[in-house]
Order: structure tokens, then C-alpha cells, then sequence
């Protein structure tokens, strides 16, 4: 392979290391839920005290072997090596700046605040039920979405019954808060920064 293709790889993977921070608007809070900072610090910790070292190791038997150009293991091994120290440095920087807020705060308020889990009904008739929580913990597929989705936006802050816009590619839409839940109050997460109301 081509030394020079190979230091080309290795900026372009550099340069790669603040895309996923970008997601997070600037001057924004990084809000997340306990247990979403839980799990990225359980995930920083397997990957710094488990699969990086298994890594190292892989990548120093492999330099051991011979000509580095054509090892299949170590080039393998440091290109993963790369995408770990890269997770890590994503982890660490979105830790740092979290902003850790405990959503059973709000149990048994009917006002949409961050980590709610909210049922709505479309002007079409459509019932939908979502869960607000953090940028770096939201997954589509399981109903939760950021808090700076343009959907979590329009109804932050709205009651039970409110009727609030949203504007969609396809015009206004008028939704309506049918039902507004948090989690029960439970133990804090050990090693949370700090714990926000939001």
C-alpha cells in the first residue's frame, strides 16, 4: 500500500473527530437524562479499560510481524485503534459538558419539560407518543427524540390540553398534549456532574 494514501487516510480521519459534537448547537447545553449519562460513561469506561488495551495489544503483536505496509492486523489494528481514541475523545468532551437533569423531578406535573414522555394528537387525528431526552441518548426507533428536534421545540414548555404549531416541510400542523408522563423518582446517577432543572 501507498505510504502516501495511508497519511492521506489518517487526516481525513483527524479531521473527522468533531463531526459528531457538531450535532449539539453552539452555546447550547448538552442536557442529558441520568441514566443517558450512565451509559455513555459506562461505554467511555469499557472502551478506555477493556477494548483499547485489547487493541494495543493486537497492534503490537501484529508490528512484530514484520513489514508494517502489508500486515493486514496492524493496519487493521490501528485503523480501529484510530476510531476507539476518537470515540473516546467524543465521550469525553460530551461528558465534560453535560448538563445531567433528573426528569422524576417533574412527576406528576402535566407541563412538558425535558425528559417527558408526552402522547399528542395531530390535526389529522394521528396519536403519537414521544420521549424528550438528550442529543447524544435519543433513538428514533424507540419513540425519543432530542430535546432541539423541531418536534420537542414546539412542545417544551405546553400543558395537557394545549394546542401548539409545528411547521413540517409539508405546512403548519396543530398538535395537541393529550397526556404528559415522567419516570417515578429513583437513585441518582453516581458521578453526575451536576443534576439541573431544565
Amino acid at each position: 500500500m501507498n505510504k502516501a494514501f495511508t497519511r492521506e487516510v489518517d487526516r481525513e480521519d483527524d479531521e473527522d473527530d468533531d463531526v459528531e459534537a457538531a450535532v449539539l448547537p453552539q452555546g447550547a447545553k448538552n442536557y442529558i437524562t441520568v441514566a443517558g449519562y450512565r451509559r455513555l460513561r459506562e461505554e467511555l469506561m469499557t472502551l478506555l479499560d477493556d477494548e483499547r488495551p485489547k487493541v494495543v495489544e493486537a497492534v503490537s503483536w501484529a508490528a512484530k510481524n514484520g513489514d508494517r505496509s502489508e500486515n493486514g492486523d496492524y493496519l487493521y489494528g490501528k485503523k480501529r485503534l484510530r476510531e476507539i481514541d476518537r470515540r473516546i475523545r467524543f465521550l469525553t468532551k460530551r461528558l465534560d459538558l453535560a448538563e445531567v437533569v433528573d426528569p422524576s423531578r417533574h412527576h406528576g406535573n402535566e407541563q412538558v419539560f425535558f425528559g417527558a414522555t408526552v402522547r399528542y394528537a395531530s390535526d389529522h387525528g394521528e396519536e403519537r407518543t414521544i420521549r424528550i431526552i438528550g442529543v447524544d441518548e435519543a433513538e428514533s426507533a424507540r419513540g425519543e427524540v432530542s430535546w432541539i428536534a423541531p418536534i420537542a421545540r414546539a412542545l417544551l414548555r405546553a400543558r395537557v390540553g394545549d394546542e401548539v404549531r409545528l411547521v413540517t416541510p409539508r405546512g403548519v400542523e396543530t398538535l395537541e398534549v393529550l397526556e404528559v408522563r415522567y419516570p417515578a423518582p429513583g437513585p441518582e446517577a453516581p458521578g453526575a456532574a451536576a443534576t439541573v432543572r431544565a
